[in-house]
Protein backbone atom coordinates (compact mmCIF):
# COMPACT_ATOMS: atom_id res chain seq x y z
CA UNK A 1 0.00 0.00 0.00
CA UNK A 2 1.29 3.47 -0.91
CA UNK A 3 2.15 5.71 2.03
CA UNK A 4 -0.18 8.68 2.25
CA UNK A 5 1.47 12.02 3.04
CA UNK A 6 -0.88 14.38 4.87
CA UNK A 7 -0.43 18.10 5.37
CA UNK A 8 -0.47 19.61 8.84
CA UNK A 9 -4.07 20.71 8.35
CA UNK A 10 -5.14 17.27 7.10
CA UNK A 11 -3.43 15.60 10.04
CA UNK A 12 -5.29 17.91 12.39
CA UNK A 13 -8.58 16.94 10.76
CA UNK A 14 -7.77 13.25 11.08
CA UNK A 15 -6.68 13.58 14.71
CA UNK A 16 -9.81 15.42 15.78
CA UNK A 17 -8.44 18.93 15.85
CA UNK A 18 -11.36 20.12 13.72
CA UNK A 19 -13.93 18.18 15.73
CA UNK A 20 -15.12 14.55 15.85
CA UNK A 21 -17.41 14.91 12.84
CA UNK A 22 -14.60 16.08 10.58
CA UNK A 23 -12.36 13.33 11.97
CA UNK A 24 -14.98 10.71 11.09
CA UNK A 25 -15.22 12.06 7.55
CA UNK A 26 -11.43 12.26 7.18
CA UNK A 27 -11.04 8.62 8.19
CA UNK A 28 -13.28 7.70 5.25
CA UNK A 29 -11.31 9.86 2.81
CA UNK A 30 -7.98 8.45 4.03
CA UNK A 31 -9.31 4.89 3.71
CA UNK A 32 -10.37 5.59 0.12
CA UNK A 33 -6.93 7.03 -0.62
CA UNK A 34 -5.40 3.78 0.57
CA UNK A 35 -7.66 1.74 -1.71
CA UNK A 36 -6.80 3.95 -4.69
CA UNK A 37 -3.08 4.04 -3.92
CA UNK A 38 -3.00 7.82 -3.69
CA UNK A 39 0.15 9.43 -2.30
CA UNK A 40 -1.60 12.58 -1.11
CA UNK A 41 -4.93 14.34 -0.93
CA UNK A 42 -6.00 17.38 -2.93
CA UNK A 43 -8.47 20.14 -2.04
CA UNK A 44 -11.82 20.39 -3.80
CA UNK A 45 -13.86 23.54 -4.31
CA UNK A 46 -17.33 22.06 -4.68
CA UNK A 47 -19.37 18.93 -3.87
CA UNK A 48 -22.61 17.32 -5.00
CA UNK A 49 -24.20 14.74 -2.72
CA UNK A 50 -26.09 11.66 -3.92
CA UNK A 51 -26.47 10.00 -0.51
CA UNK A 52 -29.45 12.23 0.38
CA UNK A 53 -31.67 9.78 -1.55
CA UNK A 54 -33.16 7.40 1.01
CA UNK A 55 -32.23 3.75 0.47
CA UNK A 56 -32.50 2.52 4.04
CA UNK A 57 -31.71 3.14 7.70
CA UNK A 58 -27.93 2.95 7.26
CA UNK A 59 -27.86 6.09 5.12
CA UNK A 60 -29.92 8.03 7.66
CA UNK A 61 -27.79 6.79 10.57
CA UNK A 62 -24.60 7.91 8.80
CA UNK A 63 -25.83 11.42 8.03
CA UNK A 64 -27.30 11.94 11.48
CA UNK A 65 -24.10 10.67 13.10
CA UNK A 66 -22.03 13.20 11.17
CA UNK A 67 -24.43 15.98 12.13
CA UNK A 68 -24.52 14.93 15.80
CA UNK A 69 -20.71 15.07 15.89
CA UNK A 70 -20.77 18.67 14.67
CA UNK A 71 -19.69 18.08 11.07
CA UNK A 72 -20.45 20.71 8.43
CA UNK A 73 -19.57 21.02 4.78
CA UNK A 74 -16.36 22.93 4.11
CA UNK A 75 -17.10 23.77 0.45
CA UNK A 76 -20.24 24.84 -1.43
CA UNK A 77 -22.35 21.68 -1.60
CA UNK A 78 -25.50 20.85 -3.57
CA UNK A 79 -27.92 17.99 -2.98
CA UNK A 80 -29.10 15.41 -5.48
CA UNK A 81 -32.71 14.29 -5.83
CA UNK A 82 -34.40 13.06 -2.67
CA UNK A 83 -37.16 10.51 -2.20
CA UNK A 84 -39.90 13.14 -1.78
CA UNK A 85 -41.39 16.11 -3.66
CA UNK A 86 -41.80 18.68 -0.91
CA UNK A 87 -43.51 21.19 -3.22
CA UNK A 88 -46.27 18.71 -4.05
CA UNK A 89 -47.10 16.84 -0.82
CA UNK A 90 -48.66 13.44 -1.38
CA UNK A 91 -47.38 13.13 -4.94
CA UNK A 92 -44.88 10.44 -3.93
CA UNK A 93 -46.81 7.43 -2.67
CA UNK A 94 -44.34 6.27 -0.02
CA UNK A 95 -45.73 4.58 3.12
CA UNK A 96 -45.00 6.45 6.36
CA UNK A 97 -42.36 3.84 7.27
CA UNK A 98 -40.30 5.13 4.34
CA UNK A 99 -41.53 8.72 3.98
CA UNK A 100 -40.66 9.73 7.55
CA UNK A 101 -37.00 8.62 7.43
CA UNK A 102 -36.71 9.97 3.88
CA UNK A 103 -37.69 13.42 5.16
CA UNK A 104 -35.35 13.01 8.13
CA UNK A 105 -32.49 12.27 5.73
CA UNK A 106 -33.22 15.45 3.78
CA UNK A 107 -33.20 17.40 7.06
CA UNK A 108 -29.90 15.82 8.13
CA UNK A 109 -28.13 16.97 4.98
CA UNK A 110 -29.49 20.46 5.38
CA UNK A 111 -28.18 20.41 8.94
CA UNK A 112 -24.74 19.58 7.53
CA UNK A 113 -24.87 22.86 5.59
CA UNK A 114 -25.66 21.60 2.08
CA UNK A 115 -27.90 23.63 -0.24
CA UNK A 116 -31.35 22.02 -0.66
CA UNK A 117 -31.20 22.00 -4.46
CA UNK A 118 -32.64 18.46 -4.79
CA UNK A 119 -31.52 18.05 -8.39
CA UNK A 120 -29.52 15.53 -10.40
CA UNK A 121 -28.41 18.37 -12.69
CA UNK A 122 -26.44 20.81 -10.47
CA UNK A 123 -24.64 21.99 -13.60
CA UNK A 124 -27.82 23.84 -14.61
CA UNK A 125 -27.25 26.30 -11.77
CA UNK A 126 -25.67 29.68 -12.43
CA UNK A 127 -22.89 28.64 -10.02
CA UNK A 128 -20.97 25.75 -11.51
CA UNK A 129 -17.33 24.61 -11.53
CA UNK A 130 -14.88 25.82 -14.15
CA UNK A 131 -12.39 24.11 -16.44
CA UNK A 132 -9.70 22.27 -14.47
CA UNK A 133 -11.40 22.74 -11.10
CA UNK A 134 -11.17 19.72 -8.75
CA UNK A 135 -14.57 18.85 -7.29
CA UNK A 136 -16.27 15.92 -5.53
CA UNK A 137 -19.48 15.10 -7.35
CA UNK A 138 -21.66 12.03 -7.04
CA UNK A 139 -24.58 10.94 -9.33
CA UNK A 140 -23.52 9.41 -12.61
CA UNK A 141 -24.93 11.97 -15.05
CA UNK A 142 -23.63 14.87 -12.97
CA UNK A 143 -20.17 13.30 -12.88
CA UNK A 144 -19.96 12.76 -16.63
CA UNK A 145 -21.31 16.24 -17.41
CA UNK A 146 -18.89 17.96 -15.04
CA UNK A 147 -15.89 16.08 -16.41
CA UNK A 148 -16.83 16.25 -20.08
CA UNK A 149 -18.82 19.41 -20.75
CA UNK A 150 -17.44 21.69 -18.04
CA UNK A 151 -13.94 20.23 -17.98
CA UNK A 152 -13.96 20.13 -14.17
CA UNK A 153 -12.36 17.10 -12.51
CA UNK A 154 -14.15 14.57 -10.35
CA UNK A 155 -13.86 10.87 -9.74
CA UNK A 156 -16.94 8.63 -9.48
CA UNK A 157 -17.85 9.46 -5.89
CA UNK A 158 -20.74 7.58 -4.32
CA UNK A 159 -22.76 7.51 -1.13
CA UNK A 160 -20.97 8.45 2.10
CA UNK A 161 -17.69 9.33 0.40
CA UNK A 162 -19.42 12.29 -1.27
CA UNK A 163 -20.42 13.95 2.01
CA UNK A 164 -17.07 13.08 3.62
CA UNK A 165 -15.30 14.89 0.79
CA UNK A 166 -17.61 17.88 1.29
CA UNK A 167 -16.91 17.98 5.04
CA UNK A 168 -13.13 17.68 4.70
CA UNK A 169 -12.76 19.55 1.42
CA UNK A 170 -10.37 16.79 0.35
CA UNK A 171 -10.27 13.82 -2.02
CA UNK A 172 -7.48 11.40 -2.99
CA UNK A 173 -5.20 12.56 -5.78
CA UNK A 174 -6.17 9.73 -8.11
CA UNK A 175 -8.30 8.70 -11.06
CA UNK A 176 -9.87 11.41 -13.18
CA UNK A 177 -8.23 14.16 -11.15
CA UNK A 178 -5.00 13.23 -12.96
CA UNK A 179 -4.08 14.26 -16.52
CA UNK A 180 -3.03 10.79 -17.60
CA UNK A 181 -6.47 9.32 -16.88
CA UNK A 182 -8.29 11.95 -18.96
CA UNK A 183 -6.69 11.04 -22.30
CA UNK A 184 -9.09 9.25 -24.71
CA UNK A 185 -8.83 5.49 -25.08
CA UNK A 186 -11.19 4.96 -28.04
CA UNK A 187 -12.36 6.98 -31.06
CA UNK A 188 -16.00 6.81 -32.12
CA UNK A 189 -16.30 8.21 -35.65
CA UNK A 190 -19.75 9.82 -36.01
CA UNK A 191 -19.20 11.36 -39.46
CA UNK A 192 -21.86 9.07 -40.98
CA UNK A 193 -24.60 10.65 -38.79
CA UNK A 194 -26.51 13.47 -40.46
CA UNK A 195 -27.00 16.86 -38.85
CA UNK A 196 -30.74 16.38 -39.16
CA UNK A 197 -30.61 13.15 -37.20
CA UNK A 198 -28.44 14.77 -34.53
CA UNK A 199 -31.01 17.53 -34.15
CA UNK A 200 -33.01 15.32 -31.77
CA UNK A 201 -32.04 14.96 -28.09
CA UNK A 202 -33.28 11.35 -28.08
CA UNK A 203 -30.85 10.52 -30.88
CA UNK A 204 -28.04 11.77 -28.63
CA UNK A 205 -29.38 9.50 -25.88
CA UNK A 206 -29.30 6.59 -28.33
CA UNK A 207 -25.76 7.63 -29.23
CA UNK A 208 -24.99 7.50 -25.51
CA UNK A 209 -26.25 3.93 -25.45
CA UNK A 210 -23.77 3.04 -28.20
CA UNK A 211 -20.97 5.01 -26.51
CA UNK A 212 -21.53 3.29 -23.17
CA UNK A 213 -21.65 -0.19 -24.70
CA UNK A 214 -18.51 0.38 -26.77
CA UNK A 215 -16.48 2.28 -24.17
CA UNK A 216 -17.23 0.52 -20.90
CA UNK A 217 -15.36 2.57 -18.31
CA UNK A 218 -12.93 4.01 -20.88
CA UNK A 219 -12.69 7.57 -22.17
CA UNK A 220 -14.24 7.88 -25.64
CA UNK A 221 -13.44 10.60 -28.17
CA UNK A 222 -16.32 11.34 -30.56
CA UNK A 223 -15.21 12.71 -33.92
CA UNK A 224 -17.00 13.82 -37.08
CA UNK A 225 -19.73 15.85 -35.34
CA UNK A 226 -20.50 19.36 -36.58
CA UNK A 227 -20.19 21.69 -33.55
CA UNK A 228 -23.18 23.64 -34.87
CA UNK A 229 -25.57 20.80 -33.94
CA UNK A 230 -24.28 20.49 -30.36
CA UNK A 231 -25.78 22.07 -27.26
CA UNK A 232 -25.59 21.29 -23.56
CA UNK A 233 -28.91 19.41 -23.48
CA UNK A 234 -27.73 17.05 -26.20
CA UNK A 235 -24.44 16.46 -24.43
CA UNK A 236 -26.42 15.89 -21.24
CA UNK A 237 -28.52 13.21 -22.97
CA UNK A 238 -25.40 11.57 -24.38
CA UNK A 239 -23.54 11.48 -21.08
CA UNK A 240 -26.47 10.33 -18.95
CA UNK A 241 -27.14 7.32 -21.16
CA UNK A 242 -23.44 6.49 -21.61
CA UNK A 243 -23.08 6.44 -17.83
CA UNK A 244 -26.10 4.11 -17.59
CA UNK A 245 -25.29 1.65 -20.38
CA UNK A 246 -21.57 1.68 -19.51
CA UNK A 247 -19.30 3.16 -16.88
CA UNK A 248 -18.47 6.35 -18.76
CA UNK A 249 -17.45 9.21 -16.47
CA UNK A 250 -15.70 11.32 -19.12
CA UNK A 251 -16.10 11.71 -22.88
CA UNK A 252 -14.67 14.16 -25.37
CA UNK A 253 -16.22 15.57 -28.54
CA UNK A 254 -13.65 16.83 -31.04
CA UNK A 255 -13.93 20.57 -31.59
CA UNK A 256 -16.60 20.92 -28.90
CA UNK A 257 -15.75 19.90 -25.34
CA UNK A 258 -13.06 22.03 -23.67
CA UNK A 259 -10.31 19.47 -23.25
CA UNK A 260 -10.77 18.19 -26.80
CA UNK A 261 -10.46 21.73 -28.13
CA UNK A 262 -7.31 22.34 -26.08
CA UNK A 263 -5.76 19.02 -27.19
CA UNK A 264 -6.30 19.52 -30.93
CA UNK A 265 -3.19 18.18 -32.65
CA UNK A 266 -1.87 16.43 -29.53
CA UNK A 267 -0.29 13.15 -30.70
CA UNK A 268 -1.52 11.39 -27.56
CA UNK A 269 -5.05 11.87 -28.91
CA UNK A 270 -4.37 10.25 -32.29
CA UNK A 271 -3.94 6.68 -33.47
CA UNK A 272 -6.69 5.41 -31.16
CA UNK A 273 -8.68 2.22 -31.79
CA UNK A 274 -11.63 3.44 -33.86
CA UNK A 275 -15.26 2.43 -34.31
CA UNK A 276 -17.54 3.88 -36.99
CA UNK A 277 -20.97 4.82 -35.62
CA UNK A 278 -23.87 4.44 -38.06
CA UNK A 279 -27.50 5.42 -38.13
CA UNK A 280 -28.39 1.73 -38.02
CA UNK A 281 -26.54 1.43 -34.71
CA UNK A 282 -28.60 4.27 -33.24
CA UNK A 283 -31.86 2.76 -34.45
CA UNK A 284 -30.80 -0.55 -32.89
CA UNK A 285 -30.07 1.32 -29.64
CA UNK A 286 -33.54 2.90 -29.78
CA UNK A 287 -35.08 -0.54 -30.14
CA UNK A 288 -32.94 -1.94 -27.33
CA UNK A 289 -34.16 0.85 -25.05
CA UNK A 290 -37.76 -0.08 -25.91
CA UNK A 291 -39.08 -2.91 -23.74
CA UNK A 292 -42.80 -2.41 -24.39
CA UNK A 293 -45.04 -3.47 -27.23
CA UNK A 294 -45.41 -0.26 -29.27
CA UNK A 295 -48.95 -1.38 -30.11
CA UNK A 296 -50.01 -1.34 -26.44
CA UNK A 297 -52.10 1.56 -25.09
CA UNK A 298 -49.89 4.37 -23.78
CA UNK A 299 -50.42 5.31 -20.13
CA UNK A 300 -47.79 7.98 -19.52
CA UNK A 301 -44.90 10.01 -20.92
CA UNK A 302 -41.84 10.75 -18.74
CA UNK A 303 -39.71 13.83 -19.50
CA UNK A 304 -36.79 15.30 -17.61
CA UNK A 305 -34.33 12.58 -16.64
CA UNK A 306 -31.85 14.17 -16.04
CA UNK A 307 -33.86 17.15 -14.87
CA UNK A 308 -35.35 19.43 -17.53
CA UNK A 309 -33.44 22.64 -18.22
CA UNK A 310 -34.88 26.07 -19.01
CA UNK A 311 -33.88 25.53 -22.63
CA UNK A 312 -35.72 22.20 -22.71
CA UNK A 313 -38.86 23.87 -21.37
CA UNK A 314 -38.49 26.33 -24.22
CA UNK A 315 -38.15 23.53 -26.77
CA UNK A 316 -41.18 21.80 -25.26
CA UNK A 317 -43.29 24.97 -25.39
CA UNK A 318 -42.36 25.48 -29.05
CA UNK A 319 -43.14 21.83 -29.88
CA UNK A 320 -46.57 22.09 -28.24
CA UNK A 321 -47.74 24.91 -30.50
CA UNK A 322 -50.65 23.66 -32.58
CA UNK A 323 -50.99 20.44 -30.58
CA UNK A 324 -54.20 19.65 -28.66
CA UNK A 325 -54.50 18.69 -25.00
CA UNK A 326 -52.93 15.42 -23.98
CA UNK A 327 -55.14 12.35 -24.12
CA UNK A 328 -57.01 11.91 -20.81
CA UNK A 329 -55.68 8.36 -20.51
CA UNK A 330 -52.05 9.47 -20.82
CA UNK A 331 -50.29 11.48 -18.11
CA UNK A 332 -47.26 13.57 -19.05
CA UNK A 333 -44.78 13.87 -16.18
CA UNK A 334 -41.98 16.45 -16.25
CA UNK A 335 -39.08 16.26 -13.77
CA UNK A 336 -37.10 19.40 -13.04
CA UNK A 337 -35.44 21.32 -10.22
CA UNK A 338 -36.97 24.08 -8.16
CA UNK A 339 -34.48 26.60 -9.50
CA UNK A 340 -35.17 25.77 -13.15
CA UNK A 341 -38.93 25.59 -12.58
CA UNK A 342 -38.98 29.11 -11.15
CA UNK A 343 -36.97 30.48 -14.07
CA UNK A 344 -39.01 28.66 -16.71
CA UNK A 345 -42.34 29.59 -15.16
CA UNK A 346 -41.34 33.26 -15.00
CA UNK A 347 -40.47 33.06 -18.71
CA UNK A 348 -43.87 31.54 -19.51
CA UNK A 349 -42.35 28.25 -20.69
CA UNK A 350 -44.05 25.87 -18.24
CA UNK A 351 -47.64 26.95 -18.73
CA UNK A 352 -48.16 25.51 -22.27
CA UNK A 353 -47.45 22.01 -20.96
CA UNK A 354 -49.56 22.45 -17.82
CA UNK A 355 -52.47 23.81 -19.85
CA UNK A 356 -52.45 20.55 -21.83
CA UNK A 357 -52.46 18.43 -18.68
CA UNK A 358 -48.77 17.88 -17.87
CA UNK A 359 -47.76 17.39 -14.24
CA UNK A 360 -44.56 18.81 -12.76
CA UNK A 361 -42.30 16.91 -10.35
CA UNK A 362 -39.45 18.52 -8.38
CA UNK A 363 -37.03 17.34 -5.66
CA UNK A 364 -37.12 13.74 -6.91
CA UNK A 365 -37.55 11.75 -10.14
CA UNK A 366 -40.26 9.50 -11.53
CA UNK A 367 -37.95 6.58 -12.28
CA UNK A 368 -36.85 6.04 -8.66
CA UNK A 369 -39.86 6.90 -6.51
CA UNK A 370 -43.51 5.70 -6.64
CA UNK A 371 -45.15 8.64 -8.39
CA UNK A 372 -46.70 6.99 -11.43
CA UNK A 373 -50.08 5.45 -10.66
CA UNK A 374 -50.43 1.66 -10.51
CA UNK A 375 -52.43 1.82 -13.75
CA UNK A 376 -49.57 3.52 -15.62
CA UNK A 377 -47.76 0.47 -16.98
CA UNK A 378 -46.63 1.53 -20.47
CA UNK A 379 -44.54 4.70 -20.53
CA UNK A 380 -42.83 6.56 -23.37
CA UNK A 381 -39.73 8.66 -22.84
CA UNK A 382 -36.96 10.44 -24.79
CA UNK A 383 -34.58 9.78 -21.88
CA UNK A 384 -32.10 6.95 -22.25
CA UNK A 385 -31.48 6.99 -18.51
CA UNK A 386 -35.19 6.68 -17.71
CA UNK A 387 -35.50 3.86 -20.25
CA UNK A 388 -32.56 2.07 -18.64
CA UNK A 389 -33.65 2.17 -15.00
CA UNK A 390 -37.45 2.49 -14.83
CA UNK A 391 -38.29 -1.09 -15.91
CA UNK A 392 -36.21 -2.51 -13.05
CA UNK A 393 -37.11 0.15 -10.48
CA UNK A 394 -40.83 0.46 -11.22
CA UNK A 395 -41.74 -2.67 -13.19
CA UNK A 396 -43.07 -0.60 -16.11
CA UNK A 397 -42.73 -1.22 -19.85
CA UNK A 398 -40.91 1.53 -21.74
CA UNK A 399 -41.06 2.88 -25.28
CA UNK A 400 -38.10 5.07 -26.21
CA UNK A 401 -38.57 7.84 -28.77
CA UNK A 402 -37.94 11.46 -29.67
CA UNK A 403 -39.69 14.36 -27.95
CA UNK A 404 -41.90 14.87 -31.01
CA UNK A 405 -42.86 11.19 -31.01
CA UNK A 406 -43.61 11.37 -27.28
CA UNK A 407 -45.85 14.42 -27.68
CA UNK A 408 -47.69 12.97 -30.68
CA UNK A 409 -48.21 9.79 -28.66
CA UNK A 410 -49.39 11.66 -25.57
CA UNK A 411 -52.02 13.44 -27.64
CA UNK A 412 -53.15 10.24 -29.38
CA UNK A 413 -53.10 8.02 -26.28
CA UNK A 414 -51.08 5.45 -28.17
CA UNK A 415 -47.54 5.10 -29.47
CA UNK A 416 -46.94 7.11 -32.65
CA UNK A 417 -43.67 6.56 -34.50
CA UNK A 418 -42.04 8.80 -37.10
CA UNK A 419 -39.23 6.83 -38.71
CA UNK A 420 -38.09 9.94 -40.57
CA UNK A 421 -36.60 11.19 -37.30
CA UNK A 422 -34.39 8.11 -37.13
CA UNK A 423 -33.07 8.21 -40.70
Amino acid sequence: MTDLALTEEETAMLDGGRGPGTAMAMRMVVALAGVLGAERLIPVTNAHIDSCLYHGQAGLDFAQRLASLGAAVAVPTTLNVSSLDLMHPGLVRLPPADAVPARALMDAYRALGARPTWTCAPYQSTERPALGEDIAWAESNAIVFANSVLGARTERYGDFIDICAAVTGRVPRAGLHLDQHRVPTLELDCSALSGTMLGEEAVWAALGEVVGRRSGSGVPLLTGIDPAVVDEDRLKALGATAASSGGVALFHVAGVTPEAVAAAGDPAWSGLPAVAVTGAMLRAARDELTAADPAAPLDAVALGTPHFSVREFGKLAAALKGRPAFHPGCTVWINTSREVLAQAREAGLVQPAEERGARIVVDTCTYITPILGPEERTVMTPSGKWAWYAPMNLGVDVVFGTLAECLDSACAGKVVRDERQWN
